[in-house]
């Protein structure tokens, strides 16, 4: 897992962990179905979103399922305890114009080259902002339009590039000389760029390039998935570009090829008129 991930599991434990001190249960090997449902509704009282209780509550499974493996404990509490559904927001995207106008950054800047190549490879590969501020140049196979990346779960996968990423990125490395091991994109000490500043650089981008949009780079990803998806249908092959482990997460994409569809619908069909409610 990652680092935020476990992170964000600690935090969860520990709130539980608060919640039984509170109520007098001195050990979480103590707590029944009952008394964890009373937690999961503790926390809604003190205005946790449905997504923070999901999370909370997928917290709490991992460590009794862990107890019940290691024979800690003969029944896991969370077994039965549901979290309150979140509605799921579809994921904000670029037209294809609008992500066209935005990899097209000028070069002749000072970072003219790099913001090119970063931008281009982004939208070309759908990568996730970790693993592309992960990259080295050893990573990239020029000849064969690959790259390697590892994804959550250090599970690996290659991916393609784009012709244009691939001339970016040989002008950005043309410019620095850059060894076989170097960072594709380093930072002020010469180790990766942090995320933070990928996430500042993209949206000063999208502003200077004139996107109305609150532009970040999983809006890249996200709009390299719908475009795929929406040229060619292919489900599970978009599902093996984004490295997703399961292709619930990948459907996300459908909602917006069919949100598509109907608004292309209402403007087209002479008796579409479609009422909204």
């Amino acid at each position: 897992m990652s680092v935020h991930t476990l992170d964000a599991y600690r935090r969860d434990l520990d709130a539980l962990i608060a919640w039984t001190r509170e109520h007098g249960i001195d050990r979480l090997v103590q707590l029944d179905s009952e008394q964890l449902r009373g937690f999961i509704a503790s926390e809604h009282r003190r205005g946790l979103s449905p997504k923070s209780l999901q999370r909370r509550l997928s917290a709490c499974r991992s460590f009794y399922q862990w107890l019940l493996r290691h024979g800690v404990i003969t029944v896991s509490p969370a077994a039965g305890v549901r979290a309150p559904k979140a509605p799921r927001k579809l994921p904000q995207v670029l037209d294809a114009d609008e992500a066209v106008r935005l990899v097209e950054v000028p070069i002749d800047g000072p970072l003219g080259l790099r913001d090119r190549a970063l931008l281009e490879l982004f939208y070309s590969s759908g990568l996730r902002l970790s693993e592309l501020c992960a990259l080295r140049w050893r990573d990239v196979d020029m000849d064969s339009g690959f790259v390697n990346v590892i994804g959550k779960g250090s599970k690996e996968r290659k991916v393609p590039v784009g012709s244009h990423a691939r001339t970016a990125l040989q002008q950005w490395r043309d410019e620095q000389q850059a060894a076989a091991d170097a960072p594709i994109f380093p930072g002020r000490g010469g180790g990766p760029i942090s995320q933070r500043a990928v996430q500042i650089r993209i949206k000063q981008l999208g502003i200077r390039q004139g996107l109305f949009k609150d532009v970040h780079p999983h809006m890249l990803r996200h709009s390299f998935a719908s475009h795929i998806l929406e040229s060619s249908g292919d489900l599970r092959g978009v599902q093996e570009l984004l490295g997703h482990a399961d292709i619930a997460t990948t459907q996300i994409y459908t909602h917006l090829d069919f949100q598509h569809l109907a608004k292309v619908y209402d403007a087209a069909h002479p008796r579409a008129k479609r009422r909204k409610s």
